[in-house]
């Protein structure tokens, strides 16, 4: 069964608003198969409905795109905010937390790397509107990582989330260059030197 025929079949049912299967079998085919390989006959066929319908909610592909890429962000935004509520005031309980997810995710065989790097990568058009949607992102999430590190008496918080940001945007590349095998443990053992280094 190929990837769209899976999203049809899970998401085909008639009582979720067709904007909203739209969106579901765009996010599952755009990031299984990358967003240059999908068109919208796809997703429109995926989603249980047709172009027309699809063109009804987005104008065009690209704000689909887009809005795909928003929802990511929004959920990610939301983990981020979580952790602030499962470790109040316990910002270094936040940083490790937070660490020990992406190491997860970065070691995970099923996944495919960051979705909105994976789109960077695909959309290198500064005009592109998924564009803005990346770049806001990914500042949202250093100045978060920026705020954490400060409230945890950590020096230079702006120099340690850069290193913890490259660090993770590099572990993504190397899961889908050279492999999985290990990585999570030896991105945790990184990212765990990294912050002892900033301790005051």
């Amino acid at each position: 069964m190929g990837a769209a025929e899976k999203v049809a079949t899970h998401e085909k049912d008639e009582r979720i608003p067709p904007r909203a299967r739209l969106l579901a079998a765009a996010a599952e085919l755009f990031y299984r198969q990358g967003i240059r390989a999908v068109g919208v006959e796809a997703i429109a066929e995926a989603a249980g409905t047709n172009k027309m319908t699809l063109y009804r909610h987005f104008p065009s592909k690209d704000e689909l795109v887009a809005e795909y890429l928003r929802r990511l962000a929004e959920k990610a935004k939301a983990d981020c905010l979580a952790l602030e509520t499962k470790y109040p005031g316990q910002p270094r309980a936040q940083l490790a937390a937070w660490l020990r997810a992406v190491a997860d995710h970065v070691g995970d065989v099923k996944e495919r790397g960051c979705a909105l790097v994976n789109a960077a990568v695909e959309l290198p058009e500064s005009d592109h509107p998924a564009r803005r949607v990346i770049e806001e992102y990914k500042r949202a999430q250093r100045a978060w990582l920026i705020h954490v590190c400060e409230a945890a008496g950590l020096a230079e918080p702006d120099m340690l989330a850069d290193e913890l940001f490259l660090l993770i945007e590099g572990a993504r590349v190397t899961a889908q260059s050279l492999g999985r095998d290990g990585l999570d443990a030896r991105l945790m053992r990184m990212g765990e030197a990294m912050i002892a280094a900033h301790e005051s």
